[in-house]
């Protein structure tokens, strides 16, 4: 059977999760790249080096964001949202927003652009974290969002 998720499916299996897919493009291009997130009802939560997705996303901030659950071939869900990408640099406002992301990834390996010791509250980067390793912190802010499954 397929079927459409609900808004509650579609917000247990944003948080459920841990990575997704961006989509995003800068008008000649299409890039799609998976990330880990964080999701709390509002945004899409995440973290990068500058890079191609960084600069493609500037460039054009419209992104499309997946997620999915497959089990088998007959057996998944999925959702997709539009949104907006914003990068955080109010120094206090990327403190909170990566302890959210690092709480939601605490079980797993995490990247070392992900490490909270590094990020000063006060708003001072600590000296001895390189800067190409500090990292953007941004968001999604979730505009329509759709959900599908199939199950058998």
């Amino acid at each position: 059977m397929l079927g459409t998720l609900s808004q509650q499916q579609i917000d247990e299996l944003l948080t459920r999760n841990v990575t997704g897919r961006i989509g995003c493009h800068d008008g000649d291009r299409i890039y799609v790249v998976p990330v880990s997130y964080a999701y709390n009802e509002k945004y899409i939560i995440a973290h990068s080096r500058e890079g191609l997705k960084t600069e493609m996303m500037r460039k054009n901030p419209q992104v499309c964001f997946e997620v999915d659950e497959i089990h088998d071939l007959s057996n998944w869900k999925c959702v997709i949202a539009q949104g907006t990408y914003e990068e955080i640099t109010d120094e206090r406002e990327r403190y909170y927003a990566m302890k959210f992301l690092v709480s939601r990834l605490k079980h797993l390996k995490i990247s070392e652009t992900a490490k909270l010791p590094h990020m000063a509250l006060e708003g001072d980067v600590a000296e001895d974290v390189p800067a190409e390793i500090r990292p953007i912190v941004y968001r999604i802010r979730l505009g329509s969002l759709s959900g599908r499954f199939e199950s058998i």
